[in-house]
């Protein structure tokens, strides 16, 4: 079985349009989901280790989705996990002040969606990342929140899935 958890970003709760959407999939997929909530915890570090507290004993397939500070949380829990595959939104890397606090790439599939009218996450930043680790990159006409590309965020991470999924 696989299980896709997802982590939403600082100004999100666990179940906005996004998340929903791709739980959707995931479970029309044949995939179990789990949304963790991190509303009231603004330090990531807090929000990798709940994800990790709360993932440890899943003995599945892992699939772990991410948005913004989110795909950060993912990024950094991932190894840690043995996440399967990593799929992140517009996720906070190299944020300027916390540039050292982003998480070294795990093994493993990665695949980035980021728009190129992020005002919030520079687009540079996935790209700087996903050059380092040689990631999957979408680069797409969005915003940061994304919620006008919800069909191919939909389409990408059912490939991203599909690749993993037993």
């Amino acid at each position: 079985m696989t299980t896709v958890v997802f982590s939403h970003g600082q100004e999100s709760g666990p179940w906005g349009t996004k998340i929903r959407a791709m739980a959707d999939l995931a479970r029309e997929l044949g995939c179990e989901v789990d949304s963790i909530d991190y509303q009231g915890i603004a330090d990531p570090s807090e929000r990798v280790a709940k994800l990790i507290d709360e993932a440890r004993g899943l003995d599945d397939t892992l699939v772990l989705v991410g948005s913004s500070m989110g795909g950060h949380v993912a990024t950094a829990a991932a190894a840690e996990l043995g996440a399967a595959a990593l799929f992140v939104l517009a996720p906070a890397y190299y944020m300027p002040g916390y540039e050292e606090l982003t998480p070294v790439p795990p093994d493993l599939p990665i695949t980035i969606v980021h728009g190129w009218r992020d005002d919030i996450v520079p687009v540079e930043n996935s790209i700087r990342f996903a050059e380092r680790c040689r990631a999957t990159l979408h680069l797409i006409d969005g915003d940061h929140r994304l919620t006008d590309n919800i069909e191919d965020i939909k389409r990408y991470l059912k490939h991203c899935i599909k690749s993993v999924h037993r």
